[in-house]
This record gives structure tokens, C-alpha cells and sequence, in this order.
């Protein structure tokens, strides 16, 4: 939990810098001058962060990796269900599927189950008493192959996930 405050402390950091430059400077926000202040000022904090401890830095990529897979599994699912709503013959599986848990405490578990239940398409139910399993919704299974969606929960989201907390 270190590793995220101290991350969201430089965060904040950054966003000050940029609303210092734009008041000290008169110039106008756009998106592009902005992300390409963040971009600078983030470095900057990096170069500076050398001087004490760094961890949070060589997680940023992993975040940022996390978000994309996020964003791909997103629009994937959404296409995939969409398709299935616009046309006549219905190829849904749905079913209820147990997947074992390396996630062990409540942040990771939260984390992990929010991002399954906001792809379209999956629904984090419950928690086992242990911790250990996590029950999901599926409306479209491939093929009736839950092996192939447990792995994909547990090599993509979750995988990820635990480079970033642990």
C-alpha cells in the first residue's frame, strides 16, 4: 500500500505542477499540451525520485499495461456481445464458473473482481469463506471451454493485477 500512496502522492503532484504552468504562464489547456506536460513532469519527478525510494516508477508501465489489456478485453466483449444481441441464432453459453484465487487480500480481491464484473459479459458473484475461489457469471462461454475463460481471467486480469500489488 506504500508503493500506491506514494504513486498517487506523485500523481498529484503532477497535476499540480501543470496547474502552476498554466497559471503562471496564461497559456490555454488542450489535451494534447497537457498530456504532453504530464508527460515531462512525470519525467522530471522520475529523475528526481532517484534521490529516494523508486518502486512506484517501475510499476507505472505495469498500470498502464493493465489498462490497455482492460480497455482490449472491454471492446472485445463488447463487440462480441453486441453481435450476439444483432443477430437471430443465439451462440451464448452462460454458465457459472469457480476460478482459484492467488489474490489473498481484500484489495486485490476487490480490484480483480470489479474488473471482471465491468467487462461486458461477466459477473463477479461471490468470494469463497477462504478467499481461495471466486464464483463469476459468464453469458458467453466459447464453445462450453471454461478452462479457457478461467484462464483468461487468471492470466490476464489477474496476472496482472498481482505485478502491480505485490
Amino acid at each position: 500500500m506504500k508503493i500506491v500512496r506514494i504513486f498517487v502522492i506523485h500523481l498529484l503532484l503532477d497535476f499540480l505542477l501543470i496547474y502552476l504552468f498554466y497559471e503562471l504562464t496564461g497559456w490555454s489547456a488542450t489535451f494534447f499540451r497537457t498530456l504532453v506536460l504530464f508527460l515531462v513532469f512525470y519525467s522530471f519527478i522520475w529523475l528526481l525520485s532517484f534521490l529516494y525510494d523508486k518502486e512506484h516508477f517501475r510499476k507505472f508501465p505495469k498500470i498502464v499495461g493493465l489498462f490497455f489489456f482492460f480497455i482490449k478485453e472491454l471492446l472485445f466483449a463488447s463487440i462480441q456481445i453486441a453481435w450476439e444481441v444483432i443477430t437471430p441464432r443465439h451462440r451464448m453459453e452462460s454458465g457459472l464458473i469457480a476460478i482459484p484465487l492467488d489474490a489473498r487480500t481484500d484489495f486485490e480481491i476487490t480490484i480483480l473482481a470489479t474488473l471482471i464484473s465491468l467487462t461486458p459479459g461477466t459477473l463477479s458473484l461471490d468470494v469463497s469463506e477462504g478467499r481461495e475461489t471466486l464464483y463469476v457469471h459468464a453469458v458467453y462461454i466459447k464453445r462450453g471451454d471454461i478452462e479457457a475463460l478461467k484462464n483468461q481471467i487468471k492470466f490476464g486480469f489477474e496476472r496482472r493485477l498481482l505485478e502491480i500489488t505485490r
